[in-house]
C-alpha cells in the first residue's frame, strides 16, 4: 500500500520529472529499435536486389567428353555455344566483316525464363537476333542478311529479325570455373543468338572444342533475408550439385558472387548501426540521469522526511525499485510504440525489439534506480553549505586530454593507406568488421565531452556574464560558482546533443552527396550515349538534354597490359579533385592541355612500370602500331573507366594518332535522367546505347549506395533534434523548477523581477553558448574523423564534407526555441508571490 501511496504522490507531485525521465528512457529505447527494423530491411533490401539483378542463377557448364545426367534444381534451359571466325553483312554497297565471335543456341522460351539476359530493342524476337554492338559494327538492322563463317565448313547465312542488348554479357561469357584473374577482361563484340533449332542446324558439324554446352538455372529463391546467410544457403547448394555431378559439370555461381558483395553492404549497415547508435543511446542515458539527479536534492529531503516518520532503509530501497520500474517501463513503453510508428512509416514495416526493451530497462535501472538509494538516512540528507570541493580526479589527471591524445594516434594508424574496416580473409567464406576502427571515434566523443566538463567548469564567470547582468555580475557570478557543477552538466549534455547532430547531418548529407558520384562515376553522366553517329549538336537539340561532353575511348596496350584509353579535351571536362592524385583536377588537366601528348595514368600502372613525371610511354595499339605520349600525372577514377588500370589523354593527340569510338556524357537541364535517356532512345534508335544516372544508382554495387538511407536520416535527424531540443531546454527547466526555493527568497530579500531575470538569463546564454561554440567543433571533428573511418562507404572519397546549412539552420532555432522557453517560464514563475511559492514547497 506504501508503494503505490508513494507512486501516486510522484505522479501527482512530479508528473514533469517523471515524465522527463521516462522520455530519456524513451529515446534510449526508440533509436536503437528503429534502427534495428532499418538493419533488418537493409538486410532484405539487399538480398532482394542482389537477387533481382541477377540474370542467370548458376550457369552449370558440362565439361568437355561427358555428359551431365543429374537433373538440375529449380527451373533450367539448355544454352549451347559455338566460336566463329566472323561475320559479314553487305549494306548499301560496301562490305562489312567482323573479327571473331560467338554465335548461341536459345530455346524459345528463353527469354521469358530469363528476361534479365536479353532485352528487345527493335524486331522481333523469335529468330536470329544479334547483339547491339555487333549490329552498329555490321550496320544491320531487322531484315538484314548475315554471313556466318563456320570454321571448317561452309558459310552459311542467316536473315536478321530483331536486334537486342545483353545487359549481363560478362557473366553470360564468363569462363566456368576460371578464377577470377583468368576471367576475359571483356565480352566478345560480336554475338549472334540463334533458335535452338537453327544452331544445331549449322553448328552440329564444326569441330567440338569450338562448342560447349551450358544449362542456365534459376534456383528457389525463397532464401534467408541476411545476405551472409543467403550467401552461405546458395554456394551450399551450388557445391552439392558439382559433388553430385561427380566432374561431368562446373557451376558459375552468379548469385553467389552476388550475395558475396551484397554481404559487405550488410556488414557496413551494421557498422552504420553502431556508429550512429551507440552516442544516441548513451546521450539519452544521460539525459535521464541528469534528470533524474536534477531531482536529486527533494528526492534527499522526501526520503530523510519518511525516515523520520519511521520507514526503514528497505522501504526505501522498495520505494526506489517501484519508481525505477515505473519510469522504465513507461520509457520502454513510449520508446517502443515510437520505433514502431518510425517503422511503419519509413520501411513498412513495425517491428518490436525486445533487445531494445531490455536496454531500455537497463539504462533505467543504471540512471534512475542509484540517485534514489544514495542518501537514505538523515544525516546523509545534510547538505554541506561552503567549502572548498575537490575537484573530480579525471579533471586532476587530464584523463580528457589523455583520452583525445588516443582517439588522434588510433585515428592515425586505422586511416594510413591500405586500411580496410571491413575484411575480407583470403580463402574464408566469412567477413569481419575490424572493431577496433570504433576506438578512434569513441574516444573522440568521449574526450571531447570531458574537455567540455572542464571548459564550462572553468569558464571565468563573472566577465562571461557581465554583458546581460551589468552592475550585478558579481551577484550572478557567485550565484552560478555555486551551481558550476549542475550547469556544467547541462551545458556538457548540450553540447554533446548539438556534436551529434551536427556529425549525424554532415554525415547523411555527405553520404548521399557520394552517393550521386559513385552512380556518375559507374554511368559517367546523368546520361551517357554511346555506339551512335549522332553528333554533339544534334544530342543537344534533344529535349532536357543540358551540356553534351564528347569523351572518346578505345583499348591499347602497356607492355603486355591491355587498358581503356580516354581522350578527353581538358578545358570542358569536370572531374572532381578526389579523382586526381598530386593535386587539384583543374591543376592536373591545366598540365594536359599544356602538353598534346600528355597521358595520365593509373597508380597501379605507375607501379607496375616505375615510372616518373617526364618520361615516355609507348601506347600499342591492338594492330601493333606504337604511339608515344609523355607521363604527366596520376589519376585515380574516371567515370565509366574500370577501377584498376586504364589512361586519360588529350582528345585531340589522340584523333591524329589513334582514332578511337566516341561516346557522350550528358548533364541534364534539371529534367529526370530517365526521361531524357527515353527520349534519346526514340531520337537516336535502338543500336545507340543509353544509359542514365538513376538506373545505374539501382544496380552499383559499391558499399551501400544501393541502399535507400531517406528513412534511416530521417530517423536519426529528427532523433538528434529531439535531443538537442530536450538537453537544451528541459535540463535548463529543471534545475530552475529546483531552484524556486532560491528565487522565493531573494524576493523576500528585496530582488526585483529584473534582477531574477539577470540570473536566469545568465544561465540560459552561458549554457546556450556553449552548447553551439563547443558542440559545433566537437561535431566537426567526429564529422571529419567518422567519414575518413568509414572511407569504404564513399566511393569515391569525398573532396569536402557536404554541410546541411537548412538542417543545421532548423537545429539552431529550436535550440534557441527550447533555451528562450525554458528561460521565459522560469522568469514567470519568480514573478509568483513569495510566500505562496514557499509554502508549495
Amino acid at each position: 500500500m506504501l508503494i503505490l501511496i508513494w507512486l501516486r504522490g510522484l505522479l501527482i507531485r512530479r508528473t514533469g520529472r517523471l515524465a522527463a525521465a521516462a522520455a530519456g528512457i524513451a529515446l534510449a529505447v526508440a533509436l536503437p529499435a528503429a534502427l534495428g527494423a532499418f538493419l533488418a530491411t537493409a538486410k532484405a533490401t539487399m538480398t532482394a536486389r542482389s537477387i533481382q539483378r541477377v540474370a542467370v542463377d548458376w550457369q552449370v557448364e558440362q565439361q568437355p567428353g561427358q555428359a551431365v545426367s543429374v537433373p538440375m534444381p529449380g527451373t533450367s534451359r539448355p544454352v549451347s555455344f559455338a566460336r566463329i571466325d566472323g561475320l559479314e553483312s553487305r549494306q548499301a554497297g560496301q562490305t562489312l566483316t567482323t573479327g571473331a565471335g560467338q554465335v548461341l543456341g536459345l530455346p524459345a522460351d528463353y527469354a521469358a525464363t530469363f528476361p534479365g539476359e536479353l532485352r528487345l530493342l527493335a524486331g522481333r524476337p523469335n529468330g536470329p537476333l544479334l547483339a547491339q554492338q555487333t549490329a552498329a559494327n555490321l550496320h544491320a538492322q531487322p531484315g538484314a542478311s548475315v554471313t556466318v563463317r563456320r570454321p571448317g565448313l561452309p558459310d552459311a547465312t542467316v536473315a536478321v529479325t530483331g536486334v537486342v542488348e545483353l545487359p549481363a554479357a560478362d557473366s553470360l561469357f564468363q569462363r566456368v570455373g576460371a578464377p577470377p584473374g583468368a576471367q576475359p577482361q571483356a565480352p566478345p563484340d560480336n554475338v549472334l543468338l540463334l533458335p535452338e533449332s537453327d544452331w544445331h542446324r549449322l553448328f552440329d558439324g564444326i569441330p567440338r572444342d569450338r562448342v560447349r554446352t551450358q544449362f542456365h538455372v534459376r534456383i528457389d529463391h525463397r532464401l534467408p533475408p541476411d545476405p551472409a546467410a543467403a550467401y552461405t544457403a546458395v554456394t551450399g547448394q551450388a557445391r552439392n550439385l558439382e559433388e553430385r555431378m561427380a566432374g561431368s559439370g562446373l557451376v558459375g555461381d552468379n548469385l553467389g558472387a552476388a550475395l558475396d558483395a551484397a554481404r559487405e553492404d550488410a556488414l557496413y549497415s551494421q557498422v552504420l548501426f553502431l556508429f550512429l547508435g551507440a552516442p544516441a543511446v548513451v546521450l539519452a542515458a544521460l539525459l535521464a540521469g541528469l534528470v533524474t539527479r536534477a531531482g536529486a536534492p527533494r528526492r534527499t529531503a522526501d526520503q530523510a522526511l519518511l525516515r523520520t516518520r519511521g520507514a526503514s532503509k528497505r522501504t526505501l530501497v522498495r520505494l526506489a525499485l517501484a519508481e525505477t520500474a515505473l519510469v522504465g517501463v513507461a520509457g520502454v513503453l513510449a520508446g517502443l510504440g515510437l520505433a514502431a510508428l518510425a517503422g511503419r512509416a519509413l520501411f513498412g514495416a513495425a517491428t518490436v525489439s525486445w533487445w531494445a526493451a531490455a536496454l531500455g530497462l537497463l539504462v533505467a535501472a543504471v540512471t534512475v534506480l542509484p540517485p534514489t538509494l544514495r542518501a537514505t538516512t538523515v544525516a546523509a540528507a545534510r547538505r554541506p553549505v561552503g567549502g572548498p570541493r575537490r575537484s573530480p580526479a579525471w579533471l586532476r589527471y587530464g584523463v580528457d586530454l589523455w583520452l583525445l591524445a588516443g582517439s588522434a594516434m588510433i585515428f592515425w594508424i586505422t586511416s594510413k593507406n591500405g586500411y580496410q574496416l571491413v575484411l575480407v580473409p583470403e580463402g574464408l567464406p566469412q567477413l569481419s568488421v575490424d572493431y577496433w576502427a570504433f576506438a578512434g571515434p569513441a574516444l573522440l566523443w568521449t574526450g571531447a565531452g570531458l574537455l567540455i566538463w572542464r571548459l564550462t567548469r572553468t569558464l571565468p564567470i563573472t566577465w562571461a556574464v557581465r554583458p546581460l547582468t551589468g552592475g550585478l555580475a558579481g551577484t550572478v557570478s557567485a550565484m552560478l560558482t555555486r551551481q558550476r557543477a549542475p550547469l556544467a552538466r547541462a551545458a556538457t549534455l548540450a553540447a554533446l546533443a548539438v556534436a551529434f547532430a551536427v556529425s549525424t547531418s554532415v554525415f547523411d548529407t555527405t553520404y548521399r552527396q557520394q552517393a550521386q558520384v559513385d552512380a556518375e562515376l559507374t554511368n559517367g553522366a546523368d546520361v551517357t550515349v554511346s555506339q551512335t553517329r549522332a553528333t554533339a549538336q544534334q544530342l543537344a537539340a534533344v529535349p532536357g538534354v543540358g551540356r553534351v561532353e564528347p569523351l572518346q575511348h578505345r583499348f591499347a596496350y602497356v607492355g603486355s597490359d591491355l587498358q581503356d584509353l580516354y581522350g578527353i579535351r581538358p578545358s570542358t571536362v569536370r572531374l572532381h579533385d578526389a579523382y586526381v592524385s598530386g593535386g587539384t583536377a583543374r591543376e592536373i588537366l591545366d598540365r594536359l592541355a599544356r602538353q598534346p601528348d600528355a597521358l595520365l595514368v593509373s597508380q597501379e600502372t605507375v607501379n607496375d612500370f616505375q615510372l616518373h613525371l617526364g618520361d615516355q610511354v609507348r601506347l600499342r595499339t591492338e594492330n601493333g602500331r606504337t604511339v608515344p605520349f609523355h607521363y604527366a600525372g596520376v589519376i585515380t577514377e574516371f567515370p565509366t573507366a574500370p577501377r584498376d588500370s586504364f589512361l586519360v589523354a588529350n582528345a585531340s593527340y589522340l584523333a591524329r594518332t589513334m582514332p578511337a569510338d566516341t561516346m557522350y556524357l550528358i548533364s541534364t537541364d534539371g529534367a529526370q535522367p530517365r526521361q531524357v535517356a527515353a527520349a534519346l532512345r526514340g531520337r537516336l534508335g535502338p543500336t545507340a546505347k543509353v544509359t542514365d544516372v538513376q538506373t545505374t544508382r539501382q544496380v552499383v554495387g559499391s558499399s551501400l549506395t544501393a541502399v535507400d538511407l531517406a528513412g534511416l536520416t530521417a530517423i536519426e535527424l529528427g532523433y538528434a533534434l529531439a535531443l538537442a531540443a530536450l538537453a537544451t531546454g528541459l535540463l535548463l527547466a529543471l534545475g530552475f523548477a529546483e531552484r524556486r526555493r532560491t528565487y522565493a527568497l531573494a524576493r523576500v530579500l528585496g530582488a526585483t523581477p529584473r534582477q531574477l531575470g539577470s540570473f536566469v538569463w545568465a544561465e540560459v546564454a552561458l549554457v546556450g553558448v556553449a552548447a553551439a561554440v563547443l558542440g559545433t567543433l566537437c561535431g566537426w571533428a567526429l564529422s571529419r574523423m567518422l567519414v575518413a573511418v568509414l572511407s569504404g562507404v564513399f566511393d569515391p572519397p569525398p573532396d569536402a564534407l557536404a554541410v546541411p546549412w537548412a538542417y543545421l539552420a532548423v537545429l539552431a532555432v529550436l535550440g534557441v526555441v527550447a533555451l528562450l522557453v525554458a528561460g521565459a517560464a522560469t522568469v514567470r514563475a519568480a514573478r509568483r508571490p513569495p510566500m505562496t511559492v514557499l509554502r508549495d514547497l
